[in-house]
């Protein structure tokens, strides 16, 4: 017998007993959607976790900080395991890095009429890899290759703006300084040590205006007497990075942050610090500075996150301490791997009950078809297509309530995203295909033995029965 008419007599038969197929139907679109739906909320919630993951440090980065050394042997191993240029170079090199860049951390007083902002949260990175990060912006946009000095502050920067006071910021008062970044006057002043000098030895009061442009005079060094002010530089804005409108609840990595690209400030701070140490780099043993320049980290960026592990590892051997989100990945994971197996079995008791729906339909069928049976049997039939044709009923029945079952779980998702707000619910095409395929299976093992049955049936007592 043809397999084309296997399935046409497949179809008529489910056809003929149309409001017991549409009930086993049933069952088997409710087992599958459950199933469908518990392991989409997984997703859903595992995708969420590895967005915050993403948006606080990212997935793929690694962050490597200096090695153990000792200052106390020779100015060789005061550095040894320093990050310098030469490493940036050697990572740049490594399989899978995409992207490599020295970071600086500085301190800087930020001064904007009556507020100040004090030291902690200025970083300085290339700009290439600044461009990378994928951050979006409220207001303008990074600097451009080659531009002076300027700065790109966090979505919610005013919140590190106090008064000299020190107790009217937003933490003690609940209300954003009135700062505005990409319209006020903004002067930065480096040596933060000459500033807290000077301001306690003239009990606080207001620096005088002795302003230097980032890129004025010829070698950037005014003639100013050890007992002057430090100076202040006019640090362009060149933008604000998103922050759902100043949303004051939206946080993200870069939130209270300032960033720069790290070339033009290096350019500065050599001619800030001129024959002095720039704050934050080690000296000789004698004190004095060593010529190179030292960073604080060196972040990179790996084109897999499979392979960040095995990057650290290899950074590791070399002396330096690394530090990524895998743990926390890992531990995301597995915890959305539990959820997923707890909602996925809770799901399947009812494709369970969908498949004893299936296998009791088939027998019941067999009861009622007897002497159809009988009748092929006589005719010469191949016992093989008798038991082919219930098999491919009970398959089709699956294959019916699987695509059914896939659409009541689309409709589902998208209920339950748009009452969340958010992708609680994500089913990925291999999902829809693995229920379909499972729904297909179960309806077949379903059937195997009642199809096992007909086969065994007696043709005379099949042609007997009325």
């Amino acid at each position: 017998m043809r397999i084309s008419d296997l399935f046409s007599m497949s179809f008529a038969s489910l056809r003929r007993r149309k409001l017991r197929s549409v009930l086993t139907i049933l069952g088997v679109v409710i087992g599958i959607a459950s199933i469908v739906i518990m392991i989409s909320l997984g997703l859903g919630m595992s995708q969420q976790a590895m967005e915050q993951i993403d948006q606080y440090g990212g997935i793929k980065t690694v962050t490597i900080t200096e090695g153990n050394s000792s200052d106390s042997a020779s100015d060789r191993k005061a550095v040894e395991y320093k990050l310098d240029d030469e490493l940036v170079e050697r990572i740049e090199k490594m399989d899978h890095v995409e992207t490599v860049s020295p970071v600086l951390l500085f301190d800087c007083v930020i001064k904007d009429g009556r507020y100040t902002y004090r030291g902690w949260g200025c970083q300085a990175y290339r700009l290439d890899a600044l461009k990378n990060m994928g951050w979006e912006f409220d207001e303008g946009g990074w600097p451009k290759e080659g531009d002076e000095l300027k700065f790109v502050y966090g979505n919610l920067y005013q919140i590190r703006f106090y008064t000299d006071s020190g107790n009217d910021g937003y933490w003690d008062t609940g209300i954003m300084p009135d700062v505005d970044a990409m319209k006020d006057s903004l002067f930065m002043i480096f040596d933060t040590e000459a500033y807290e000098s000077y301001n306690s030895k003239n009990n606080e009061k207001e620096l005088p205006m002795v302003i230097e442009e980032e890129s004025g005079g010829a070698d950037g060094e005014a003639d100013v007497k050890s007992t002057s002010p430090p100076k202040r530089y006019m640090i362009p804005t060149a933008g604000v990075l998103f922050g759902n409108h100043g949303d004051e609840d939206y946080w993200r990595d870069y939130t209270g942050g300032v960033y720069c690209d790290i070339e033009p400030l290096l350019k500065l701070l050599k001619r800030e610090f001129k024959g002095k140490v720039i704050p934050g780099q080690p000296t000789r043993k004698n004190g004095s500075a060593f010529r190179k320049i030292y960073y604080d980290e060196i972040y990179v960026k790996m084109d897999d996150y499979n392979y960040v592990k095995d990057f650290q590892k290899e950074i590791q051997d070399l002396g330096y301490n690394t530090s990524s989100n895998t743990e926390w990945i890992e531990e995301t994971q597995e915890q959305a791997r539990s959820m997923q197996a707890m909602l996925g079995g809770i799901g399947a008791i009812s494709l369970l009950v969908a498949a004893i729906g299936i296998a009791n339909t088939m027998m019941m069928s067999i009861y009622e078809r007897t002497k159809e049976i009988g009748i092929f049997k006589v005719l010469g039939c191949d016992l093989k297509d008798i038991g082919a044709q219930f098999l491919i009923e009970a398959a089709l029945i699956g294959l019916i309530g699987g695509v059914l079952g896939n659409v009541l779980s689309i409709i589902a998702m998208i209920v339950i995203n748009t009452v969340t707000e958010a992708k609680t619910s994500l089913i990925p095409v291999w999902l829809a295909l693995v229920g379909l395929l499972f729904a297909v299976l179960i309806g077949t093992v379903s059937g195997f033995f009642p199809a096992r049955r007909a086969m065994r049936l007696s043709a005379l007592n099949a042609l007997r029965n009325e």
